[in-house]
């Protein structure tokens, strides 16, 4: 098993979901990209406790892209009409393509993260 790796001085962290300040120790590594086991080139930010087991663990494959197609398709729809895009719009537009995309395909239970 491998040991902790050591952050040089680095001793406390602070979360980019609430801002507290806790130990390095006590924190979780986090990725947007949602590849934390490919580290060459990264720097981390870090959750507490408390967000990370807030967040949801749900794979994300595709899903950046599934987004900005969204919102690409909304800026040109946009465009034709004088009306600009709004968050229920785009909500409702996600909606349907993740329908569409993931129609019939099984999911991982959101009630099994793993606990740490």
């Amino acid at each position: 098993m491998w040991g902790a790796r050591d952050n040089g001085d680095q001793k406390t962290v602070t979360c980019v979901a609430c801002g507290t300040s806790v130990e390095r120790k006590n924190a979780r590594e986090y990725d947007k990209q949602g590849d934390r086991w490919e580290r060459h080139g990264k720097e981390f930010e870090h959750l507490c406790k408390g967000c990370y087991q807030d967040l949801c663990h749900q794979p994300r494959d595709g899903l950046e892209s599934m987004l900005i197609n969204i919102e690409e398709n909304m800026k040109l729809q946009s465009q034709s009409s004088s009306k600009p895009e709004s968050q229920s719009e785009f909500l409702t537009q996600y909606i349907e393509t993740a329908e569409e995309q993931y129609d019939g395909e099984s999911t991982p239970d959101s009630n099994s993260q793993s606990e740490w």
